[in-house]
């Protein structure tokens, strides 16, 4: 008797390592690495196609900071005219992209 229990919890530890979550650590370091592809530029050097999105889309909005991609897209951090802190981001042309 006293040897089955012993199997039994043997078995059951067992068991329960195969059942701990994996962290993955690879999605972590993809995330830094794209926030690393961004250079800081000045407001004053955004294409007139952003600013003129900004001021259409986000009426009495202003931009504080603005960075620039390897690819040429820029990432704004604006503050609305209800004073929120806003992430946008476009391409040169003006046109919004979607980031998650």
């Amino acid at each position: 008797m006293r040897k089955i229990i012993l199997v039994l919890i043997f078995s059951i530890g067992m068991i329960s390592t195969y059942a701990v979550p994996t962290i993955n650590a690879e999605a972590n370091f993809t995330s830094q690495q794209e926030l690393q592809k961004y250079a800081e530029v000045k407001v004053s050097e955004l294409p007139q196609p952003v600013k003129d999105a900004v001021a259409k889309d986000f009426e009495g909005a202003t931009i504080n900071k603005a960075y620039k991609s390897e690819k040429g897209e820029f990432k704004l951090v604006i503050s609305t005219a209800d004073g929120e802190s806003q992430t946008l981001h476009a391409n040169s042309k003006g046109e919004w992209i979607e980031k998650q």
